[in-house]
């Protein structure tokens, strides 16, 4: 049995809620210059070519890339064999949180209650999910989510004999309604199956997975290429100004669901599709 204390992982979060807000991963920057390099409209090719320097210049300057510095959404794997000493972990994790958005002059978004709308003025509570798994190491990914492009985020409950055109034809809807407003180019996250809230947990966890990088499943793989090609040829384009790259990636999940159900979630990530993930 390893201890891990758990002020290890309140100094981790902390350091990750501003490294994230800071770095865009190496796979969004390789897809914004292969998108500036096909982009076909120079309005959509010049504002493709800014996000690139934006990202740049928060990276060296350290500072947020976007002005929303989201609400902290924290992944936890916890090794079986692990204890946790020294305190509780979820307020270890909201520790870390307030300490890396106060130190790292990030904005505070979040209220404490959804209809009061009163600030919490720490950017606490954060959205924790937890995991058991093997071995004797705590996982830790940290995806701060802007709500310009949560917002257009949408769930339903398909029958199962709308198949994978239903699934289809639902995640176009929900792109195309979007329009600008999510700020794209977008990554798409689908979850497909399990029930209503195993579905939205899939498609936010669809977003960690790198620019390029496809489901392992054959017919996933097609769906993700499809659907890629298909948003796409929506022309919505780069920040809504039209222009063939309307999103770099469409990530689904997939789970075992009910004979009479078919749940599916669309949550779409802006282009700072930022995330970061530590093992201690």
């Amino acid at each position: 049995m390893r201890e891990i204390h758990v002020f290890k992982i309140r100094d981790v979060v902390k350091e990750m809620c501003m490294s994230s807000n800071y770095n865009l991963g190496v796979d969004v920057i390789n897809a914004l210059k292969k998108a500036k390099e096909l982009e076909e409209s120079p309005v959509g090719k010049d504002i493709l070519e800014n996000l690139i320097k934006n990202a740049e210049i928060a990276k060296n300057d350290k500072v947020p890339m976007c002005q929303d510095t989201g609400m902290a959404v924290i992944f936890v794997e916890i090794g079986q064999d692990v204890k946790l000493i020294g305190g509780n972990i979820t307020d270890a994790i909201n520790e870390g949180v307030r300490q890396g958005y106060k130190e790292g002059y990030l904005r505070k978004s979040v209220v404490k209650d959804p209809l009061i709308r009163k600030n919490t003025g720490d950017n606490t509570p954060a959205i924790i999910y937890y995991d058991i798994v093997a071995g004797d190491r705590v996982k830790i990914t940290v995806a701060p989510k802007g709500f310009g492009s949560e917002n257009m985020s949408r769930t339903k409950m398909l029958k199962p004999s709308d198949g994978i055109k239903g699934v289809e034809d639902f995640v176009i809807k929900t792109v195309s309604e979007a329009g600008p407003n999510p700020c794209p180019p977008i990554v798409v996250g689908v979850g497909i199956g399990g029930t209503l809230d195993k579905a939205a947990y899939m498609a936010k966890k669809a977003l960690l997975r790198p620019v390029g990088e496809h489901n392992k499943l054959e017919h996933i793989r097609k769906m993700e290429e499809n659907l890629l090609k298909k948003i796409n040829d929506l022309g919505i384009g780069p920040q809504g100004l039209g222009g063939r790259t309307t999103a770099l990636a469409v990530n689904i999940e997939v789970f075992a669901t009910h004979i009479a159900g078919l749940p599916v979630a669309v949550n779409i990530n802006c282009h700072a599709s930022r995330h970061e993930e530590r093992i201690i």
